[in-house]
This record gives C-alpha cells, sequence and structure tokens, in this order.
C-alpha cells in the first residue's frame, strides 16, 4: 500500500520512485481488467454450453426410462432386473486439469465400461438399446458435473480479479495519487521558500554594496 503521509520524505527521487509505482499500478489494474472480462466472456460460454447440454441430457435420460420401460415389457421386470445385476463397475474417473486464461478447470475424462455383460441368446435388441442410452446419459450427467465445476473455478477467478481490479482502482492508485500530490505540495512550497529566501538574500547583499 501507499506510505502514509507523514512517513514520506518529500523529495524529488521518492516523487519518481511513487510516479513508477503509480503507472505499474496503472498497468496492473488494465491487465487485470481485461482478464476479468475474458474470464466473464469465457464464464457465459460455458454457461450457455452447460444449458445446451443439460437439455440434452435431461432427453437423453427421459429417452433411457422409457426404453427401460419397453425393455421391462419384452423380458419382464424381474428378468431385466437380474440382467442389471451383473453391470460392470466403472472403473472410475480421472481428473485431469484444463487451462482457462490462467485458471486450471477439472476435465473429467470417465471410464465407461463398454462390454457386454449379458448374452445374446435370451435378450432383445430393446435391451441393447436401453443399455447404450443409459450409457450415454452417465457420460452426459459426468460431462454437466465437469462443467459445473468449470462454472465454480471461473466465478471464484472471476471475483479474485474483481477484488484486485477494485482495490487498485479505489484504494491503491488514489493513495499513490494523494503521496505524490503531497510531495509535489511539499516541494513546491519548499521552492517558494528558497525563492523568499534567496530575494531576502539577494536584498541584504544589494544594502551592503550600497
Amino acid at each position: 500500500m501507499a506510505e502514509k503521509l507523514d512517513d514520506v520524505k518529500p523529495t524529488r527521487m521518492e516523487l519518481l520512485r511513487i510516479r513508477k509505482r503509480k503507472v505499474l499500478a496503472e498497468n496492473g489494474h488494465d491487465l487485470l481488467s481485461e482478464k476479468k472480462d475474458a474470464l466473464i466472456n469465457e464464464f457465459f460460454k460455458v454457461v450457455d454450453k452447460r444449458k445446451e447440454l443439460r437439455k440434452e441430457f435431461l432427453e437423453n435420460l427421459d429417452e433411457s426410462y422409457q426404453s427401460l420401460i419397453e425393455s421391462e415389457m419384452l423380458l419382464g421386470k424381474s428378468e431385466v432386473k437380474s440382467i442389471a445385476d451383473g453391470a460392470i463397475p466403472m472403473d472410475g474417473i480421472d481428473i485431469e486439469s484444463e487451462n482457462i486464461m490462467g485458471v486450471k478447470v477439472p476435465s473429467f475424462i470417465p471410464e465407461v465400461p463398454s462390454e457386454k455383460f449379458y448374452g445374446y441368446a435370451d435378450t432383445t435388441v430393446k435391451l441393447d438399446e436401453t443399455v447404450e442410452k443409459f450409457r450415454d446419459s452417465l457420460e452426459k450427467a459426468l460431462k454437466l458435473a465437469e462443467i459445473e465445476g468449470k462454472l465454480t473455478r471461473l466465478a471464484d477467478e472471476i471475483e479474485k480479479a474483481k477484488r484486485r481490479v477494485n482495490a487498485l482502482e479505489y484504494i491503491y492508485i488514489p493513495k499513490l495519487e494523494a503521496t505524490i500530490e503531497y510531495i509535489e505540495r511539499q516541494l513546491e512550497e519548499r521552492e517558494r521558500e528558497d525563492f523568499v529566501r534567496r530575494k531576502k538574500i539577494k536584498s541584504i547583499m544589494e544594502e551592503k554594496e550600497t
């Protein structure tokens, strides 16, 4: 932060130093403002993507449950449940980092099993369709979770950038400006005093010469 005025040495060297700090602060303010605006723009792009993916997910999930009902009608609810009990569980989710405007956001790589976990003899094409639809729904759900994570990280970073921009704009830079104004006033006052002193000395010298 800028020094307290009482602690500032009103010298030309100090004035130059504070002016340089003000230039650096203004440059930092501009860069942070640009970053904040870019992050906000990216945030709304991800929001639009979430809206689109959420719509696809809900439609796909609805189709999945409709297909499940049809499979149960063809094979029987108990048979479908028995087949589902043999489903291969997910191995897990690999989480990597994606860099957006210098912000690390999560990127999920789901390992959804694609192998058949039931025989063809006693099942139907409809069951195959049901399994694929639920797999698609799961992948979309994980993608939605990834997007939510991105939005959270971007929102946090936007808030940090806003606080820094505001601190520079309303606190740090004004204090530097006040310090510069104080030093300039002190230097001007000192110059006036020096001028009066020199004038008085000159007058005394002239009186002595006469």
